[in-house]
Order: structure tokens, then sequence, then C-alpha cells
């Protein structure tokens, strides 16, 4: 088929749009997740660490400090083993679900809350080793993220060198401190190094982000022809469109026709326009235009106001006037007032009826 042939250079409609999201293909980064999770680690081990050291240093006093006298049967390691489990159980609970939580929180960030079971879906076509050599090897996706990756890993592995060489005085030093000291500064000076990996990644994890929306718009872009078809499914063809308004417009003046003969006045141009006037001094608060027309609408107005002796004023004007700013069974302006009501008590003097 020729459209298939078709650049893809419209951009996705809201409708195919939202019909990609329903099957999960979304623009999501995984640098997102990562950069934050590594971080919030960052943070809590920063924060816990003398706590978790704490209970470290306490468990282990109170295991070895009854020495030699210490029994290591199966009972006692087993009991030794659900002590630390306890203590450390928590701050292990505490650190895994904070990292969860914000990994939850990053992917709803940046795709919202999205629930769909079609990625599960079984599909054959996965299964092909063809294909799936194909996209290994030769897909330009799969260089893409070779690429990236290798940057990625180059970039944190100087920011890495660098962060570690700054303290590269400090280390001669560390042969005169006790090991509780050397322990602290390689905790302390570990923690910088990786906030400063931790602040690349998340450099990394923006860029990737708008990479990956930039990716997800141009692989849903569309042909002109998928445009075309998908605007005649949403909102039918557009020939059959112009058929219906045809239809309804022909209605719409049949139904105008059959109300002139109640009018109280026909104003014409005299030739183009013609506007047909009633008042109902009883129900309505203005005249109300209940009919109007151009050239051979116009023509037919003034044939049936003929015929049912309905008086036909030439106001060129006027009759311009109302046509363009009225609409049907609407009440004329107030700006249109007087000039309506000199007509209108013209007509009532011919008919010999009193303006009320």
């Amino acid at each position: 088929m020729a459209e298939d042939f078709q650049e893809k250079t419209e951009q996705p409609t809201p409708k195919r749009l939202d019909e990609a999201r329903k099957k999960g293909n979304v623009a999501k980064s995984m640098e997102v997740n990562s950069a934050l999770s590594l971080i919030t680690g960052l943070l809590l081990l920063y924060i816990f660490s003398g706590m978790f050291f704490q209970q470290f240093s306490m468990t282990f006093k109170s295991i070895l400090s009854g020495g030699y006298m210490t029994e290591l049967s199966p009972k006692h390691v087993f009991y030794y083993f659900v002590k630390g489990l306890g203590v450390y159980g928590k701050l292990l609970g505490i650190f895994l679900g904070s990292i969860m939580l914000v990994g939850l929180t990053s992917s709803v960030m940046q795709v919202g809350f999205l629930i769909t079971l079609e990625p599960l879906k079984p599909n054959l076509s996965k299964l092909n080793p063809i294909k799936g050599f194909k996209k290994i090897v030769i897909s330009k996706r799969s260089l893409e993220e070779l690429i990236k990756n290798i940057l990625k890993l180059i970039v944190i592995l100087l920011v890495a060198y660098n962060a570690i060489m700054g303290y590269k005085d400090e280390f001669v030093p560390l042969m005169d401190k006790s090991p509780d000291q050397v322990l602290s500064f390689m905790l302390m000076a570990g923690l910088k190094v990786s906030l400063k990996i931790a602040l690349i990644f998340i450099i990394i994890a923006a860029a990737d982000y708008a990479f990956q929306k930039y990716e997800h718009i141009r692989n849903l872009k569309m042909t002109k022809q998928e445009v075309k078809d998908e605007l005649k499914q949403t909102e039918g063809d557009p020939k059959v469109k112009s058929r219906i308004r045809s239809m309804q417009l022909q209605m719409t003046r049949n139904r105008m026709i059959k109300l002139v003969p109640e009018a109280d006045v026909v104003i014409t141009n005299p030739t183009h326009y013609a506007v047909a006037l009633k008042y109902q001094p009883e129900k309505d608060n203005a005249p109300k235009l209940i009919a109007k027309g151009m050239n051979l609408i116009a023509e037919k107005i003034k044939q049936i106001a003929t015929e049912h002796d309905i008086p036909i004023v030439e106001d060129p004007p006027l009759a311009r006037a109302l046509y363009k700013t009225v609409e049907l069974d609407q009440e004329i302006p107030e700006k249109f007032f007087q000039a309506v009501a000199e007509i209108l008590a013209y007509v009532y003097k011919l008919k010999n009826k009193t303006l009320k």
C-alpha cells in the first residue's frame, strides 16, 4: 500500500497517545529511578550510619563478652542470628522500604498512575529468536542504549577518580590513626564520593528522561493518511458529515418556511435579503425573527408572504442588519426597537390594528 511508504511527519494525536498509554507504551527513564534510589540510599546511610554501627558494636560486644566461655552450638548460633536479625531487620526495613517508595514515586512522577496488564499478555512474535537477535544486534535502539551506557560509565569513572584523588594527601596519615578513625574516614570519604557520583546520575537521568520523551513522541508519529483515517473514525467521514449538515440545513429551512404565514411583516433588501418578524405582545418582550434568507430563499419568503397577504416592507439597511445579527426564533436586539416599531405601526395601521 502507498501509505506504508509515507513518511511519518505528523505529531501523534491525543487518541494515539491515549491508546499507547493504555498499552503501557509511555515515556519512562529507568535512570530517574536509579538516581533517586541511589540518592535516597546514600542519605539514609548518612543519617543512620552512626546508629547502625552502634547497634553492630553492641551486638558483637554482647556476643563476645563471654570470651572463651561462649558456646557456639547450633542453638546459640540460631539465638544470636535471631537477635541480630531483630536489631538490623528494622534498619534494613527502613532502608529498603524507603528506596522502594522512592522508586514507586519516581515512576508515578514520570507516567502518572497507570495500571495495565497489556505488556503481560502473551505475544508469540516476542518468542521469535531471529527477531530477538535482530533487535539486539541491528536495532537502532540497541545501539543508542549501548552508546548511552558507555558514555555514562566513562563519566562516572572520571567523576569517581577525581573525587578519590581529592583525598590522596590524606591516605598516608591514616597509618598513624586508630582503626576507628580509619573506618570513620573511609565511611565519610566513601559517602562524599558516592554523593558526587549520585549528582552526576541525576544529571544523566534528567537528560535521559528528555531523550525518552523525544523518542516516545518520535516513535508514535503518524503519516498524513493515518491522521485522516483516525479523523474519519473519530468524527466520521467528511462526505457523510457534509451530507448530514446539508440535510439538517434543509430541514431547518423547511420548518422556517412553514412559519412565514404566521409573520406580521417581511422586511426586504428588496432583492437579496428577506426577514420575517412576528410580535405577540402578550407573550414576547420584543418581536421575534421567525424566518430569514438570501437570494432564492428570500424570494420564497416574499412569495409565501404575498400568498398570505403579509405586508412586505422595503428597508435595505434594516433587512441586512437583522439577517446578519439575529438568529432564528430570537428576539431582536434593543438597538432595532425604534426602526421595527415604526414598521409594525405602519403594518398595524394598514390592518386597522392598534399597536400595544
